[in-house]
């Protein structure tokens, strides 16, 4: 059973073994599951039969329907060597279940997410080599900088309370499953990630809890921004009053063009932990995966960046399996972690 007292112990560990070496996330959770070939029937399960919208695609439902899938995912993470697991939770907020009339499952879906990853890090945790349940915190399909309609630019789907409001839920959820650390990722609007900076302050405040944060942008193109139009820097000039234990880039691309963003993101901060988990390259509907990267390529980049001193944490994004995981491991294992300044 988690206890208040194990999980702040862990969250004081993981400061230091990010000072002492590289840690390695787990990849895909996306990925996995379409390895798995689920149908409509087996992502409704008996619960859902007789939902009136389809459901196929939703992946954090199977937190509820299939939780056998999600913790065989997170076990062959955890045998590549993964220290950190993400929760299935990438869209669990209310805002991204309503596509599916699901919405009022939210919290749910969050809470039994982080249980199967607590469980699966508790089988293989030792005092030499714990591991770390990672909740993971998406940017929703709506955005709170950007119009939905080109014909409109000031028009918004989604308000900033709206936002709060579902990323306090979700993070809720979270923590009572037994999440280590929260995970803001790919972010892609800034005033997204606000909100849910925001709504962690106040679950923080509410609840006594101070779990470190973790926050991941995505870089949209070679304009070097995100979507809603800052450079790294300036993403990270507007979110560093957070303090978060890591900061990074996730997604859009491989590792090889995501080097110069993570070079200038480093150097804009350098005294917080830089994280980098790259997709596997470009996209290829050929592939078993749909990406392009093999295990070899994707770790032999992502060893480069840890030869370079530019990394604290690694892992992977779309199309990365756990045979990349285990190669990278293998790739920064004799590398130092980054020095913060």
């Amino acid at each position: 059973m988690l206890t208040t007292s194990s999980r702040y112990t862990r969250a004081q560990a993981l400061p230091d073994i990010l000072r002492q070496r590289i840690a390695v996330l787990d990849g895909a959770m996306g990925t996995m599951i379409q390895q798995h070939k689920l149908n409509e029937a087996d992502f409704r399960g008996t619960r859902f039969s007789t939902h009136p919208r389809e459901v196929k695609g939703n992946n954090e439902l199977l937190n509820l329907t299939q939780p056998q899938v999600i913790a065989q995912i997170h076990a062959e993470y955890l045998s590549a060597g993964a220290d950190l697991i993400e929760t299935n939770t990438f869209g669990a907020t209310s805002i991204a279940q309503d596509d599916y009339q699901l919405g009022h499952l939210a919290r749910e879906m969050n809470v039994a997410a982080a249980r199967l990853a607590r469980q699966a890090c508790d089988a293989v945790s030792t005092a030499e080599w714990p591991r770390f349940v990672v909740g993971a915190i998406g940017p929703t399909p709506r955005t709170a900088s950007i119009s939905p309609d080109v014909n409109d630019p000031g028009a918004r789907n989604v308000s900033f309370e709206e936002l709060r409001a579902a990323y306090r839920e979700q993070i809720e959820g979270l923590i009572e499953g037994g999440a280590d650390v929260l995970l803001v990722e790919t972010i892609f609007d800034t005033l997204n990630a606000k909100a849910a900076a925001f709504a962690i302050d106040e679950v923080f405040e509410a609840t006594g809890e101070n779990l470190p944060v973790m926050l991941s942008c995505t870089v949209t193109d070679a304009s070097g921004r995100v979507l809603s139009g800052q450079t790294v820097a300036a993403f990270w000039n507007s979110v560093r009053h957070v303090r978060p234990l890591t900061v990074g880039l996730n997604c859009a691309m491989g590792a090889a063009l995501m080097r110069p963003y993570l070079v200038e993101l480093a150097q804009a901060a350098p005294d917080t932990f830089i994280s980098c988990y790259p997709n596997a390259g470009l996209p290829n509907p050929m592939s078993e995966t749909g990406f392009d990267e093999t295990p070899e390529v994707t770790s032999s980049l992502l060893g480069g960046f840890a030869a370079d001193g530019l990394v604290n944490v690694v892992g992977g994004c779309c199309g990365t399996t756990p045979l990349h995981i285990a190669a990278i491991r293998s790739a920064v294992l004799n590398s130092a972690p980054r020095v913060l300044l």
